[in-house]
């Protein structure tokens, strides 16, 4: 039998139910509209049989997906998201963008796309902010508040816990515990940068728990999984983007047109005839159009452009 292509809206009604079926006491009439769902259409049997065989890997997500317990229609829809992201990339529904991010970031219970800023406001009243494509996992528990950052950057202030508990921050590279605090945490090519406005944390890689390393407010460090570097004077106005600025002083060209990829969908390059040219100044992530527009009446560069995705900064 030729098994057919799967839609969007097929998988997203296959995930709803899986997890209807799972978080809402389901009761005779539930199972009888399920029954009814499967029987309308071939491709939703197939569509739910394809769960059957992702059972396992289902199993991994959060637990409010198998379990049934369900705290708001909120938290429903991100676990239904969860599902199918599962689902489509586990098949030929799959898109580019689904087939190359990590399945992990695209079941994140907080993300940025390109481009897009958030803040939210914690249980315990922290304020946790996402910069541009930005993944993280939430989890408190009786004993430990703990945010592990996926991929991207985010920008924490920790509130005090009536119940005393330490405040975490994990990455790939290891974990950073606040010590009543506002920091800025980055994960950028295997590494992680931690960098602390106010207050102090605690740095320990994955690979080496024992060996701490506390940050001080006008401080930043980078750590690996294996290691620490030095710690150093902090970068300035390294929160800047959380006001919608990008802030810099006496960069190169070519690494602010590398930052400011970060915040505009397709390409941006930059020529190396003019990528040591330096630049200062403070700049609005609102238009990035505009910020390439104003860099040609400051230095002698043109901005080719070939699409509305693809622009590149040349020489005059």
């Amino acid at each position: 039998m030729r098994v057919s292509r799967l839609d969007h809206a097929t998988l997203e009604a296959a995930a709803r139910w899986y997890v209807d079926l799972r978080c809402d006491s389901p009761n005779d009439a539930l199972h009888e509209a399920h029954r009814r769902w499967l029987e309308r259409d071939p491709q939703h049997q197939q569509a739910w049989e394809r769960l059957g065989r992702l059972q396992g890997k289902l199993d991994q997500l959060n637990p409010a997906v198998a379990r049934p317990t369900l705290a708001s229609a909120r938290a429903k829809r991100r676990d239904v998201l969860k599902v199918l992201s599962l689902l489509l990339a586990s098949g030929a529904a799959g898109t580019l963008a689904w087939r190359t991010t990590p399945l992990p970031t695209l079941m994140a219970d907080q993300r940025t796309g390109t481009g897009e800023r958030r803040q939210l406001r914690l249980d315990d009243g922290s304020q946790l902010q996402l910069n541009t494509a930005t993944a993280v996992d939430i989890r408190y528990s009786a004993s430990l508040r703990e945010v592990r950052l996926l991929s991207g950057e985010i920008l924490i202030e920790t509130a005090p816990d009536a119940q005393a508990r330490p405040f975490v921050v994990h990455t790939a590279e290891g974990s950073i515990r606040a010590l009543g605090t506002r920091f800025v945490v980055r994960r950028d090519g295997g590494q992680t940068l931690v960098s602390v406005q106010q207050h102090a944390v605690e740095v320990r890689p994955a690979g080496a728990p024992d060996s701490a390393t506390r940050v001080e407010a006008g401080q930043q460090l980078r750590f690996e999984s294996q290691h620490s570097g030095s710690v150093l004077l902090a970068t300035p106005h390294a929160d800047a983007w959380s006001r919608d600025m990008l802030v810099v002083s006496d960069w190169a060209l070519e690494d602010f047109i590398n930052e400011l990829q970060r915040y505009r969908p397709g390409h941006l390059g930059c020529d190396g005839s003019v990528g040591r040219l330096r630049i200062s100044g403070a700049f609005h992530l609102g238009n990035t159009d505009t910020i390439l527009d104003n860099l040609t009446a400051t230095l002698p560069v043109r901005i080719r452009r070939f699409s509305r995705y693809w622009a590149s900064v040349e020489a005059v």
